[in-house]
């Protein structure tokens, strides 16, 4: 049950991690800064609904990617050219999509940016739901094995029957062996061994 819990707990956190907007410092530089604070307060507002097309569910406003400062940019020239905030929400709609809308319409183009993130969570919860009841019953398994079927037991004990019924053949001990187990006789014969050549040769 702790287990299943820290799996949802796991879960919950990527979807979380996932689905929402993590607020970091904004990456607005120096250099982007219109002298005007009206049109500035007006280009920052739009950045803050505009999402960047290379990361995850993260705002132009937000993001310190290369292609978010173009976006960048590119709102304050159309501010700058006299654009109204909607004009140029929907310039950058025209040119990357729907998708740079952190909060598209919902429309028939736009069902899979709304359920997707949903559905890819309940998907992965169920995946892991499943694992973890897979897990749960192969253990059991193997702490309670199952027993043998009347056919298995049969051959076992054929076989058992088989090698108690085969005589054991004496093993033969190797030279080695026999030196080990008793040296000091090995000893006396070779000594007996050498008296009687000596005799026969005095």
């Amino acid at each position: 049950m702790k287990r299943l819990l820290a799996i949802f707990a796991i879960l919950a956190a990527v979807s979380a991690t996932a689905l929402v907007t993590v607020t970091p410092a904004l990456a607005v530089e120096p250099d982007e800064v219109l002298d005007d604070p009206a049109l500035e307060a007006r280009a920052r507002e739009i950045s803050k609904v505009l999402r960047c097309v290379v990361c995850q569910n993260q705002s132009i406003d937000d993001s310190h990617a290369d292609i978010a400062r173009d976006m960048r940019l590119l709102v304050r020239e159309r501010l700058v050219a006299g654009d109204t905030d909607d004009q140029t929400v929907a310039h950058m709609v025209a040119r990357y999509g729907d998708y740079v809308l952190l909060r598209p319409p919902f429309q028939p183009n736009t069902v899979a940016l709304w359920v997707g993130p949903p559905l890819m969570a309940f998907v992965v919860a169920t995946l892991a739901v499943l694992f973890f009841r897979m897990y749960q019953r192969e253990r059991q398994s193997n702490a309670n094995p199952q027993p043998l079927s009347p056919t298995d037991r049969a051959q076992l004990d054929e076989l058992v029957e088989r090698l108690a019924a085969e005589p054991r053949r004496p093993r033969r001990r190797s030279k080695l062996r026999s030196e080990l187990d008793d040296p000091l006789g090995s000893a006396g014969s070779d000594t007996g061994d050498n008296g009687d050549g000596d005799n026969r040769a005095t």
